[in-house]
């Protein structure tokens, strides 16, 4: 498949190179003149916006994290006027304050932009019927995804989250080509499209666009068999824009490439802070280029990655995020990523891809059980093998003996948006998360 590239994907690596030190020297300056964040940190570091005259001279400049845009909740982190501001998103804080972001207008067209790349990358083209099932409201996804897709020239489906029997029949009744939405809604939809008789196979959709969690190659192979179609991941974080920072291209699927005119990629080392080069795995870190509201310096993402050359396009690409720095669980003494349980559990017959793992303490000791939803036709004997399956595969490739519960189809509480795949009931010291 030969790609459509805009103007900007058709730079070569010098000149793109060019264009982003020149937008990232005047996102410094905008920053420093219009943040006290940013004002007072680069004052502390003893620096100032002229002082980086390369791209590397960024690695100089202190980072930001999650916690300073809490800290300055709601509006301490922008960079125009309240009336300059058009829209605002949040996170849902359920783990302290909410994470407030802001767009100007031309922050949104920007956005906009950005997310009609994206699904064009994907393979969507003007007049394909987008179907939107990421949540509306604070949430950037449904909004960013909307827009995006209208600035396409596509026909956009509001479905929002929820109501799956109705989405179902949604997809069933306008036939869109795309559907955008987090991969674990979208294997609640496979389970209802096959609770309701329906063959997935059989339905219009022909491209999957993917984000808002980490998901493995093995659940890209399980949605792809059982829709007949192309899933590819889409990547973004609110504090940066929301989705469209990066997206996987249909024609490769080897990896996100990273929108570089608009956000300048990192990874560092994430004890150290040291910035590593191409090819080494670490945490991703983002600067903006052409934000107004709200630009961020060096903003730690937490998720683990390493950048690699463009292949279908100029843009350098991020490998697949399967797991970030804190989803780390740390279970007497063994390294733990829930993506890591995902793709046993993906590979072992008899099961369905939902499960939850749950730490326990008993005594001085970390406990983890697995819980796993098994597929509707499994026997009790098919169950019993598969919990052997998955607590024997999981002490092979992790080194780390579970308990594995093998449940009722759709036991297991469901989200919409991004699953909750730890539930944490250890206290006291030495807890690890």
């Amino acid at each position: 498949m030969t790609p459509l590239l805009d103007t900007m994907e058709q730079l070569g690596r010098q000149e793109l190179e060019a264009l982003q030190i020149e937008r990232l020297r005047a996102t410094l300056r905008h920053a420093y003149e219009n943040v006290r964040f940013y004002r007072e940190s680069f004052d502390r570091a003893g620096l100032r916006p002229d002082d980086c005259r390369t791209l590397a001279d960024l690695g100089r400049f202190p980072f930001t994290a999650k916690a300073d845009l809490r800290d300055h909740y709601p509006f301490g982190m922008f960079a125009v006027p309240q009336a300059d501001v058009r829209r605002i998103h949040a996170s849902s804080g359920t783990t302290g304050r909410p994470t407030v972001v802001g767009y100007t207008e031309r922050d949104l067209s920007t956005w906009a932009d950005v997310v009609a790349r994206s699904i064009r990358a994907a393979g969507g083209r003007p007049g394909h019927k987008v179907h939107v099932a990421y949540g509306y409201g604070l949430f950037t996804g449904g909004l960013g995804a909307h827009y995006g897709a209208e600035r396409l020239g596509c026909t956009v489906i509001p479905a929002s989250g929820g109501m799956t029997a109705r989405q179902v029949q949604l997809i069933q009744d306008f036939r869109p080509e795309i559907i955008m939405v987090t991969p674990t809604y979208m294997l609640t939809l496979l389970d209802e499209f096959e609770r309701q008789g329906i063959d997935p196979r059989t339905t219009s959709l022909e491209i999957g666009i993917f984000g808002a969690e980490p998901w493995t190659e093995e659940m890209r192979k399980e949605i792809e068999q059982r829709f007949a179609i192309d899933a590819v991941d889409i990547y973004g974080l609110s504090e940066v824009m929301g989705p469209g920072v990066a997206q996987e291209c249909v024609e490769t699927k080897d990896g996100l490439h990273i929108w570089e005119d608009h956000f300048y990629p990192e990874v560092v080392d994430p004890v150290t802070g040291e910035v590593l080069p191409d090819g080494e795995r670490g945490e991703l870190v983002f600067t903006s280029l052409t934000k107004e509201a709200m630009p961020v310096i060096r903003y730690r993402t937490r998720d683990l990655t390493r950048l690699l050359p463009g292949t279908a396009r100029v843009f350098r690409r991020m490998e697949k995020i399967t797991g970030r720095s804190d989803d780390l669980m740390i279970v007497r003494g063994v390294n733990l990523f829930p993506t890591q349980v995902e793709e046993i559990v993906l590979r072992t017959p008899g099961l369905a891809p939902h499960f939850q793992l749950r730490l326990t303490r008993e005594g001085r000791m970390d406990a983890l059980t697995v819980r796993v939803e098994a597929r509707a036709d499994s026997s009790p004997q098919v169950r019993d093998a598969a919990a052997g399956r998955v607590a024997a595969a999981v002490k092979d490739s992790i080194g780390l003996s579970v308990q594995v519960e093998i449940v009722d189809p759709e036991t297991l509480e469901r989200s919409v948006g991004k699953i909750k795949r730890v539930v944490d009931l250890r206290s006291g010291p030495g807890v690890h998360v």
